[in-house]
């Protein structure tokens, strides 16, 4: 590629923050305060999270210069590991898709029913607001509309300036609570108990800063990438974690931490303390548009991944049926949408969507950063080539993996049956991957 047209310092910072930066800030927040014994625990978890985000980026990045690969950070597994692992993980992370978009969809339905109920509804209306907005875009895909490019970023504006409306807060002292009525907690806790709360704190924590590992598809894509993506990366987790840490100061002074650990739709609140309830339910219908269009990319994207696993021969060969006129991917689309739903009725509220991805991702992200223990011997004569080597190796992707058992644990230890039924699904999609290579064996 020519330099020219490669990505910049600037493009690179960019990227990093827009692959982060999403919906969960704007529901995450009260999860990991709901589960947090103090501020000091909900505050460590956040700044923590944002430095495991930067270890996990700058282990992912070297991963990609050192094996450019195009698809997604999973198809190191097929380079690094058993086919079977490359198999599983290729279709946990397809699940774990369709958990992270029922879990949005829920996010932006919570926001929208108290636009259109004027009062907090249940858990089984917002999953039917969501479940409805996955059909609605289900059938918009079937018909071969894509959003474009421009609405997508233009969506992406009004997320940015959403965040920058809860940062706002921050300088409306009048609203703002008194640090004793609002701000009480727990203060006198054993560091067993503190370790606990900042586990399950940090679980949340880990669903909004995902993203990151996206960095592995653009290692040989930056201009000077000894120098570049190490910087960029810095530039990028900064500029995230100083986002999320003011809009977490903003909910934790405008509303206090009490009301914070059992509130659901928080940024609607700070916005209804800033411009009444008018402005909330603009902020609130705002959000829920932007939810609609992460739904949109996640059905148009990820039916793409099962086409092409079955093009590779990973899946049944009916999941590249294509319909004639529209060009429409019919059947991978609708295991997928389905796959959405029955998530949603399975785990029809966040907190439990939210512990099942995460679970799966915990897996997908530890195995898949251990790989550069193997890969860094396999591509030694690529040192001094230019491509990037982060410093502190092995300590930053020890660190990163760790992390992520630590939250796996955390998850088990909470909702010992999500953990169980992520176990399960991983070793079935194991034994499934050597019934197909058999039946393929016998065939030939």
């Amino acid at each position: 590629m020519n330099e020219k047209q490669k990505l910049s310092l600037f493009d690179f910072t960019m990227i990093v923050v827009g692959l982060v930066i999403g919906m969960g800030i704007f529901r995450t927040a009260a999860t990991s305060a709901k589960y947090a014994l103090n501020p000091s625990v909900y505050f460590s978890a956040w700044i923590a999270g944002g430095l495991i985000a930067l270890c996990g980026a700058l282990t992912y990045a070297e991963i990609g210069s050192r094996y450019p690969v195009t698809g997604g950070y999973y198809r190191i597994f097929s380079y690094a590991y058993h086919p079977s692992i490359a198999f599983a993980v290729n279709c946990i992370i397809l699940i774990s898709n369709a958990a992270s978009l029922s879990g949005v969809a829920l996010i932006g339905s919570g926001y929208i029913s108290k636009v259109l109920f004027n009062k907090p509804a249940s858990d089984v209306t917002i999953a039917l607001i969501a479940t409805s907005a996955i059909i609605l875009f289900y059938g918009v895909n079937l018909l071969g509309l894509k959003m474009s490019a421009k609405t997508q970023n233009v969506l992406m504006v009004i997320k940015i300036g959403m965040i920058l409306i809860l940062v706002a807060a921050l300088f409306f002292p009048g609203i703002h609570v008194s640090s004793i009525a609002g701000n009480q907690a727990v203060n006198h806790i054993s560091n067993l108990d503190w370790i606990k709360s900042f586990g399950l704190s940090l679980i949340a924590v880990s669903f909004t800063y995902g993203g990151y590992q996206q960095t592995i598809n653009f290692g040989s894509e930056v201009q000077k990438p000894s120098k570049n993506i190490p910087r960029g990366i810095f530039m990028g987790i900064a500029i995230i974690i100083t986002l999320y840490l003011l809009v977490n100061l903003s909910y934790y002074t405008t509303i206090g931490f009490s009301r914070l650990q059992n509130e659901k739709e928080i940024a609607s609140i700070v916005v209804g303390k800033m411009f009444g309830a008018t402005g909330a339910n603009i902020f609130s219908a705002l959000l829920f548009l932007s939810v609609l269009a992460y739904v949109n990319v996640l059905l148009l994207s990820n039916p793409r991944v099962m086409f092409a696993m079955s093009e590779d021969g990973v899946l049944p060969s009916i999941f590249k049926k294509k319909s004639e006129k529209k060009e429409v991917l019919t059947v991978s689309l609708t295991i997928f949408s389905a796959m959405c739903i029955a998530i949603l009725f399975f785990a029809n509220t966040f907190d439990k969507i939210l512990n099942f991805t995460i679970f799966l991702d915990s897996f997908g992200m530890a195995a898949s950063a251990a790989s550069i223990f193997w890969l860094r011997p396999k591509t030694k004569h690529l040192n001094g080539t230019g491509i990037y080597s982060m410093k502190l190796y092995p300590l930053l992707p020890i660190i990163f993996i760790c992390a992520y058992i630590f939250v796996a644990i955390s998850i088990a230890i909470q909702t010992p049956s999500t953990a169980l039924t992520g176990i399960i699904v991983l070793a079935a999609f194991v034994v499934l991957y050597f019934i197909v290579h058999k039946n393929k064996t016998n065939n030939v």
